[in-house]
């Protein structure tokens, strides 16, 4: 008789779980908090969904051991998950950077063709049901929803993470683990915003361009990365500063010294700005500082670049001395930021930390400790970069997850 399986949590693991397990027979069913299954999926990407990237390795994760997730990306080459997609009805749209979306560009196809793929599978979803507890009881597990009690042969707990609430995240899958003899590692926001220690920033609120982002830890250079940058109210913003924010957000858990230092022109080497710069002076040496760093940077930034360096922005630049140059260039191409925390869970993407990832099987996703309990997806200690590398774990544990299940 195939086993009957209950997964708590109808995100991109819980989703792919249940198709897994339904296809090869089991009696599945999906509980889910939310009014409905998939939200975070509709939200990522910002409405497009970067499913998945060609590109993954164990070396795109972090968490206390990276490498867990060595064997669940190798039992789902792409190549695979394109015949998933298509098994589903999803057609991909494959970028040349390895991110991959969907042919529509729209999160809801993706949605919409999972959605579908569980029902046609048999699998029931119970919506705007809270799981409140769940027990081991001989070989069984009880799920409590309300004043209910449900019996199951195996459960999966899929319940992602604390990042973004407003979509209804929650820290359950945490408390289910330990409940049941699991520990978890503290978590932290990641791909997520940063702020700033600085009078400077609200100032230059909206400012965006591309610049090139060094994170130090500690005054320990950890991480340089180019992109977008953003500067905000609060502090910073932009593709770059996600591409960092997980290393930054563990090290102020750590209660860690974080640095940024901001390269304004990193298209140009020192002595290439310096020359640049010269040539500028030469061909216009009548016109302000001002007027002529707004030509290579951001106009909102000049006036703090000058007041830094102690230089009145007024002042016609064939009077700059040699020093005040070196001045300049030195903070245009090293200005330097104090971080002093994130922008919270409710700003962030995915979260850090999780379910210890030692206690499970990596290969079957199974608990080491309890048998027939499984977990999946972000609510383990397993974090990706920003690029579909957090989907690719989820579909990849989700899979495993939901097959092993289906075992009798």
């Amino acid at each position: 008789m195939s086993p009957k399986i209950a997964i708590v949590g109808g995100g991109a693991a819980g989703l792919m779980a249940a198709i897994c397990a339904a296809r090869s027979g089991s009696d599945v069913t999906i509980y889910e908090h939310n009014s409905s299954v998939g939200k975070k999926i509709l939200a990522s990407g910002n409405g497009r969904c970067n499913i998945i990237n060609t590109t993954a390795t164990a070396d795109d994760y972090f968490g206390t051991d990276p490498h867990f997730a060595t064997y669940a990306l190798e039992q789902l080459p792409f190549a695979d998950f394109i015949d998933f997609c298509h098994s589903i009805g999803l057609l991909l749209d494959i970028k040349d950077d390895g991110r991959c979306y969907p042919f529509s560009n729209e999160a809801k196809a993706v949605l919409n063709a999972l959605s579908s793929a569980v029902k046609n599978a048999g699998v029931k979803i119970l919506i705007d049901t809270k799981v409140t507890k769940i027990e081991k009881t001989g070989d069984l597990f009880l799920i409590h929803e309300d004043h209910n009690k449900t019996k199951f042969d195996k459960v999966l707990i899929a319940t992602g993470s604390q990042a973004a609430p407003q979509l209804g995240a929650t820290d359950d899958g945490y408390r289910f683990a330990a409940s049941l003899g699991h520990t978890f590692t503290p978590t932290y926001p990641s791909l997520v915003q940063l702020h700033l220690n600085s009078k400077i920033h609200p100032k230059m609120a909206g400012v965006k361009t591309f610049a090139e982002v060094t994170l130090y830890v500690n005054n320990k250079e950890i991480e340089k990365v180019q992109g977008d940058i953003l500067f905000a109210s609060y502090g910073i913003s932009g593709l770059a500063i996600l591409d960092i924010s997980q290393k930054a957000s563990l090290a102020l858990l750590n209660q860690q010294k974080v640095t940024l230092s901001i390269n304004l022109l990193p298209r140009f080497n020192t002595q290439q700005l310096r020359d640049l710069l010269h040539q500028l002076i030469a061909a216009v040496p009548n016109h302000t500082v001002e007027t002529v760093l707004g030509g290579l940077v951001p106009a909102k930034t000049v006036a703090h670049l000058c007041e830094a360096v102690l230089i009145n922005p007024s002042k016609i630049v064939s009077s700059l001395t040699p020093k005040e140059i070196s001045k300049l260039l030195e903070l245009i191409t090293n200005w330097k930021f104090e971080v002093i925390g994130t922008h919270g869970f409710k700003h962030a993407e995915v979260s850090g930390g999780g379910v210890a990832t030692a206690d499970v099987d990596n290969t079957t996703m199974e608990s080491k400790l309890v048998n027939g309990l499984y977990f999946a997806g972000e609510v383990l200690d397993i974090v990706g970069r920003r690029g579909g590398y957090n989907f690719n774990f989820a579909w990849a544990s989700g899979m495993i997850a939901g097959r092993q299940m289906a075992k009798k």
